[in-house]
């Protein structure tokens, strides 16, 4: 991957917040089938024929393996992920799939830069701080300098450069450790000194750090009133490895290095400069007046960064279409799970070995009918995908550097956990939650809605459809990075259970005739997608 992509990568694991505008509401309501109608089944269909083959115990003998404590939960990067991707490919081989991955193999290559603190501690006047309780530090957004310490610390305002308000007028911060505040300078009247109006400018934390750099900071150290809601929105990029696609061992990193400060543990620099710097602070919100204020203080931080690239799969089963092979169908899950923490196996049975022993059964099927001369008019892609818990990973590298045009994706139909309930459907298997069908493609939705009617007549719940779901299901599937592309996609899932990312969720769980259900309806969908004379259009908005 070129630098200008990882850059790009580290600006996006840099923004902390994302601002988001109110659309027209997308359905959330809940589709019950009309069960006067009679579901059909004559197996003279060719579509019935196949859809019927898939079998839950199919499905179990795959899940029963994957999810077993010898794959040791498949953690990307990990040998039990590497032995899942050996048994998905020799399954493939097995049925004389097509190789079309690299090096003939059935594997798209996928590297991830892996980076975390080695050690990270914080000094003032030898007394220890501690990260992520005083203070707190992204290794990706910085880089690796295991060792930064001062005598003198410049308080600088907000850190901001513009033509009506400067805090940088006559000051030379090259080679010092800067301490600004967050956010720009606003009167009583909350009007800003960079804008002149109520309307804030676009002095975010990035921007500063970029401005801190160039003039040559050392260290900058941002005064945070927000440190514990900073640290439970990016919890797990701030306690454990992050991965990020590609080699980014050489990106160079557009910022200071920087870290987020608490105001106790800023006061404890200050010391017995506190009511300049609360002075000068004052000054710049009521007058919009800068004055910098020298800080003697013995201060020291580690950032001693480890870096690593680790290799990954993607698992590729490919169905070579007939008149309309060059549109492409993508039939996706992960097959990445969280792996084992000391010895407690997190074997993700329904998170998603079922999702993915699903997608293998799919696969077989459709491979059988293009056998029989009955297979799909347009070619179908089983995608299985690495680095889902890592935050979408495989399908962020599959879909910028897709194996086939992207353009010629009609639609990517996506699994990741359908072999439980959740609590409002425990006395009610026979349902799924769909998200993201209408977003970009309402002839998708419409398909979807038909193929249930016709074939499978299960409850399709659209609650976690809604724009404003709190749990923002739509962005934490692989599905995304297609829908982030324009290509229409469809996320199947059943919801969260009590045995959700715990080493309880067991294969012993699974409800196979319930997997063996929505397989079937996801088959009869994906089926209508690749054989319906028109590409479906594409009518909503990326958003």
């Amino acid at each position: 991957m070129k630098n200008s992509t990882i850059t790009s990568l580290i600006l996006v694991l840099f923004c902390l917040s994302i601002n988001s505008t109110i659309y027209a509401q997308y359905i959330s309501s809940v589709t019950t089938p009309d069960s006067s109608i009679s579901i059909i089944t004559d197996e003279n269909l060719v579509n019935v024929k196949y859809a019927n083959m898939i079998k839950g115990e199919n499905i179990k003998k795959h899940l029963d393996i994957l999810a077993s404590d010898a794959y040791e939960g498949r953690e990307t990067g990990e040998a039990g992920i590497k032995m899942a991707a050996t048994y998905i490919a020799k399954y493939f081989a097995s049925l004389d799939f097509p190789t079309i991955g690299d090096d003939n193999t059935y594997f798209q290559k996928v590297a991830f830069t892996t980076t975390k603190w080695n050690e990270t501690e914080m000094f003032i006047d030898g007394v220890r701080y501690k990260h992520l309780w005083d203070y707190l530090s992204f290794p990706t957004s910085n880089a690796h300098i295991p060792f930064i310490g001062t005598t003198e610390i410049i308080y600088a305002g907000f850190g901001i450069e513009s033509d009506s308000y400067n805090d940088y007028k006559g000051l030379d911060i090259k080679d010092k450790v800067v301490m600004i505040y967050e956010g720009e300078p606003l009167n009583s009247d909350s009007v800003s000194w960079v804008t002149g109006t109520t309307e804030m400018s676009d002095w975010n934390d990035a921007k500063k750090l970029r401005l801190a750099k160039e003039k040559g900071a050392k260290l900058v150290l941002l005064i945070s009133s927000n440190l514990k809601e900073m640290l439970n929105k990016n919890r797990r990029f701030l306690l454990g490895p992050r991965l990020a696609v590609g080699d980014a061992r050489n990106a160079v990193i557009p910022f200071a290095n920087h870290a987020y400060i608490s105001p106790t543990t800023a006061q404890k620099i200050w010391g017995k400069k506190q009511k300049d710097i609360i002075k000068s602070r004052d000054n710049s919100k009521n007058k919009g007046k800068v004055k910098s204020v020298k800080i003697d203080r013995n201060f020291a931080i580690r950032m001693d960064k480890y870096i690593d690239v680790l290799e990954g799969e993607n698992i590729l089963g490919y169905i070579e279409g007939t008149d309309l092979k060059d549109e492409l169908i993508v039939v996706s899950a992960h097959y990445d799970h969280i792996g084992m923490k000391n010895k407690d196996v997190y074997n993700g049975a329904d998170d998603n070995a079922s999702g993915t022993s699903t997608v293998l059964e799919i696969a077989k099927t459709l491979l059988e009918a293009k056998k029989n001369g009955e297979g799909p008019r347009r070619s179908v892609l089983c995608l299985l995908v690495t680095g889902e818990e890592k935050g979408l990973l495989g399908s962020e590298y599959y879909s910028e550097n897709p194996v086939f045009p992207l353009e010629n994706h009609v639609a990517n139909v996506n699994i990741d956990m359908i072999g439980r309930t959740d609590i409002k459907y425990k006395d009610n298997p026979e349902y799924i939650y769909v998200i993201g069908s209408d977003r970009l493609s309402t002839d998708l939705h419409k398909i979807n809605e038909e193929a249930n009617q016709k074939y499978s007549q299960i409850t399709l719940d659209y609650t976690y459809n809604d724009e404003n779901d709190p749990q923002r299901y739509y962005y934490r599937s692989d599905h995304y990075n297609f829908a982030r592309k324009g290509i229409p996609a469809i996320f199947f899932f059943s919801g969260v259970h009590e045995d959700y990312h715990m080493i309880t969720d067991t294969a012993d769980k699974i409800m196979f005739d319930k997997v063996q259900k929505v397989g079937r309806h996801i088959f009869q969908t994906t089926w209508e997608l690749a054989n319906r004379d028109k590409r479906i259009v594409v009518d909503g908005e990326v958003k």
